[in-house]
């Protein structure tokens, strides 16, 4: 149990670290309520993790081990993001200005879809971590991420009344989470017996 609270936790802070700056954007953003940023971020969690989930019972027809290869996912998006940072050209993860609708427009939507365009990698993170989990497994990850969600919003207000700690977030966080998702593709493919599979047909 312990191992999946952790899991969850590591997996949802991984994929949703540029998640704390959109957030911050719509908390300094004195259009949009604090009700509305928090609707629109559960709902669009929701889109995510949602689609994951039906996209991973289609994998119980296929081996673990060949469900361990959407590990490379995650490798990948973290591999080539350390190598932009090796290479200097990471760029700055200020949220960019949006073009939002007038006020009396549903800005929780807005959120949403933003949040979902944000989080469109994060569909082939979740697939492989949720097709290799049961039923019990799965109920903790996604009662962790419904948590977290909250919590996230929480930070990215903090920061916004902190603006201070901004800047050290922006430095570290991207290097952390890339590495991060690095580990978890790893730990998939090691749990499913990837490697071995690898292996056995001379890979």
């Amino acid at each position: 149990m312990l191992a999946t609270l952790a899991l969850a936790v590591v997996l949802f802070a991984s994929t949703n670290i540029d998640d704390i700056f959109v957030l911050v954007g719509f908390f300094a953003d004195a259009r949009f309520q604090a009700r509305e940023i928090l609707i629109g971020q559960y709902l669009g969690i929701t889109v995510l993790v949602g689609v994951s989930i039906a996209a991973s019972l289609f994998s119980l027809f296929l081996p673990r081990s060949y469900i361990g290869l959407l590990g490379i996912v995650p490798i990948t998006v973290g591999a080539r993001s350390l190598l932009d940072l090796a290479r200097g050209r990471f760029h700055s993860a200020e949220p960019t200005r949006l073009k939002l609708p007038k006020r009396g427009r549903k800005h929780a939507a807005v959120v949403a879809l933003v949040t979902i365009a944000n989080g469109g990698d994060n569909i082939g993170m979740y697939t492989p971590a949720f097709a290799i989990r049961s039923k019990n497994e799965l109920a903790v990850i996604v009662l962790v991420f419904a948590i977290m969600t909250g919590v996230w919003c929480l930070f990215a207000l903090w920061i916004v009344n902190h603006p201070r700690l901004g800047a050290p977030v922006r430095r570290y966080g991207r290097i952390v989470a890339s590495a991060v998702l690095v580990v978890l593709g790893v730990m998939v493919m090691v749990e499913a017996g990837t490697f071995g599979f690898l292996r056995s047909i001379g890979v």
